[in-house]
């Protein structure tokens, strides 16, 4: 199982972190060893200080698939859940400095809490899917996928001309504005419209 991610696919995020807007999507991934499951609490580990949260809509795989065209890129995914994708802020702009890869900011350990999915037949339709994430009972960030620069179907397409996916396989499709530190004693928790899905502590 591996888990991809998409950046910078919310215009107003791009811009919060002085990026510009991409015009094809933007690729990095994380090892399975990034996954967090069951609302564990995530330990915050010492060799950042600068840890930031980006909440996330999450496509899990259903069939193994590659050069897959965008009219078919529907068929490869069935559940959709919500994750976190946590950033060593302080680390990542090192690495941007350096023109050197995000590895160390993106894919450490427990880097990915995801909640439980939901069949997408559930939804009447994903491209109206309301989502926040709160911090301590505030609400840090929220989004909508009517806003994606990307849409589902062209992630899929897109990264499948490089990447086989196989069934298991999640797919992080980007994050809206707000994304902010996390400090140890933090509670976070996360919803899916009215649902909530994630509900968590820093430790």
């Amino acid at each position: 199982m591996k888990i991809i991610c998409i950046g910078r696919n919310y215009v107003e995020h791009a811009k919060e972190l002085n990026n510009p807007v991409p015009t094809v999507p933007v690729i990095f991934m994380k090892p399975d060893t990034a996954i967090l499951k069951d609302n564990k609490p995530f330990y915050h580990p010492d060799f950042s200080t600068d840890i930031h949260h980006e909440i996330e809509i999450v496509l899990k795989v259903c069939k193994e698939g590659k050069h897959i065209a965008e009219k078919f890129a529907a068929n490869y995914y069935d559940e959709i859940g919500l994750g976190v994708d946590f950033t060593a802020r302080d680390i990542q702009q090192k690495h941007k400095e350096k023109g050197l890869p995000w590895e160390l900011a993106k894919a450490f350990d427990q880097s990915a809490p995801v909640s439980n999915f939901i069949p997408k037949s559930q939804f009447s339709d994903v491209y109206k899917l309301d989502f926040r994430l709160d911090v301590n009972g505030q609400t840090a960030q929220k989004g909508s996928t009517a806003n994606l620069i990307f849409s589902f179907e062209n992630v899929i397409a897109f990264v499948s001309q490089y990447v086989t996916l196989k069934k298991g396989d999640l797919i992080f499709t980007g994050t809206p504005e707000g994304v902010g530190k996390i400090n140890i004693g933090d509670r976070l928790t996360a919803y899916l419209g009215n649902e909530k899905l994630l509900d968590f502590e820093i430790k």
